[in-house]
């Protein structure tokens, strides 16, 4: 099912699908909700599955920068209003890359909406920016090179390359979708603007001291774009979290799906650890 909330004055599409527990998963820069697909095939008979496209992206409103601010502060303030559209009580909130970010800064600005946080190749730490970002940020030509001059066939080998790591467990079809998605003015405009938000990530890093919510980290061993090492930095800079990584470039939920349904669907149902601080433990 799919209807449309408003959410910090923007329309966003939702798409639901199962029953029992709320889980609100967030994707991240360049896709859409669509993303989870395959993660959420094996989860929707345990849980309710609840997946935005963020303002600026897939089926949302795309509004210019002048009306939406487009940083992770504002989405995780689109994401707290979708819940009261929704009549969400607290819900699991799952995130990739800039939609872990979005989670992360949701736990610790509000964490009586999130009841457990999983975060996977989320952006929180300072990492090398890549040629094709790099261009992205620069004035003037980075706009004109991000708005009109990144054609199809560029987008499909970054994405293939940095986002997949050379990957082909994900089908072309895919990517074609999250090109579509991606080229028109309004979209092209609303990616470059919070790719462009999101470069200090200062901001992420100090709310990851907040986090009391029960956390797991997961990430993918050939992450080109956030390596490894900042994925087991945040595991223990995040009281009591769990780290688990698996074989897979950034997208490691695209990658292993199978494999992160999984592992998403044993620490959703675990049971609290006996001490503070201690270690999660699969539930019956």
């Amino acid at each position: 099912m799919h209807r449309d909330v408003t959410a910090s004055g923007v329309r966003l599409r939702v798409s639901e699908e199962g029953a029992g527990p709320a889980v609100v998963l967030l994707h991240g820069l360049f896709v859409d909700h669509s993303s989870w697909s395959d993660v959420t095939k094996h989860l929707r008979d345990e849980f309710r599955l609840i997946a935005p496209d963020l303002p600026g992206f897939g089926e949302s409103e795309k509004p210019p920068a002048s009306r939406f601010p487009y940083g992770v502060d504002a989405f995780a303030e689109a994401i707290a209003d979708m819940y009261a559209g929704l009549a969400l009580g607290r819900a699991a909130v799952v995130g990739h890359a800039l939609g872990g970010a979005v989670a992360l800064t949701l736990a610790a600005r509000h964490p009586e909406l999130v009841e457990r946080l999983v975060l996977i190749d989320t952006l929180c730490y300072d990492a090398p920016l890549d040629l094709h970002r790099r261009i992205a940020l620069m004035p003037f030509i980075g706009s004109l090179v991000f708005k009109q001059l990144l054609g199809r066939a560029a987008f499909r080998a970054y994405v293939r390359d940095a986002m997949y790591a050379g990957s082909d467990r994900v089908p072309n079809q895919r990517i074609e979708h999250y090109y579509e998605l991606f080229n028109s003015p309004a979209a092209r405009g609303s990616a470059l603007a919070t790719l462009r938000s999101t470069v200090d990530t200062r901001s992420i890093v100090a709310h990851t001291t907040r986090i009391q919510t029960p956390t797991l980290v997961v990430w993918g061993r050939r992450d080109k774009l956030y390596p490894a090492g900042l994925g087991q930095r945040l595991a223990r800079e995040i009281r009591g979290a769990g780290f688990e990584v698996l074989d897979g470039g950034h997208a490691v939920h695209e990658e292993r799906p199978d494999r992160v349904a999984e592992i998403l669907s044993q620490f959703l149902r675990a049971e609290r650890p006996s001490k503070p601080g201690g270690r999660w433990s699969q539930g019956a």
